[in-house]
């Protein structure tokens, strides 16, 4: 169906932005992630969300860390790098400038 076509792209547009965000809060494990996107009513699967990590890493957006986990092996928390921190400032500019413009067409009266 077209219009869950184009709510799954503007999705996608929001997911690296909104990742970045939660990331600048504190270090995340994967499925913590993943939890707190989903309160926030962004439904994410692991198969989305690991290549996503995987990409921000290679670029120097994210760091990782192994820490020891009370039930089970070590797990991956990721965080946000000072460059990462650089382009969330970046992100958050953009994103104000874009809701402005929304919010401007939304209000013309043509």
């Amino acid at each position: 169906m077209y219009v869950e076509n184009v709510k799954s792209q503007m999705r996608k547009g929001m997911l690296e932005y909104c990742i970045m965000l939660l990331l600048a809060k504190k270090p995340c494990y994967s499925s913590d992630i993943i939890d707190e996107l989903e309160r926030a009513n962004l439904i994410v699967v692991e198969g989305t969300l690991y290549p996503l990590l995987s990409r921000l890493k290679k670029e120097g957006v994210l760091d990782y860390e192994w820490q020891e986990s009370p039930a089970g092996p070590p797990r991956k928390y990721y965080r946000l790098t000072d460059e990462g921190m650089q382009l969330l400032a970046a992100l958050e500019d953009s994103w104000v400038q874009l809701s402005g413009t929304i919010a401007g067409i939304k209000n013309l009266e043509v």
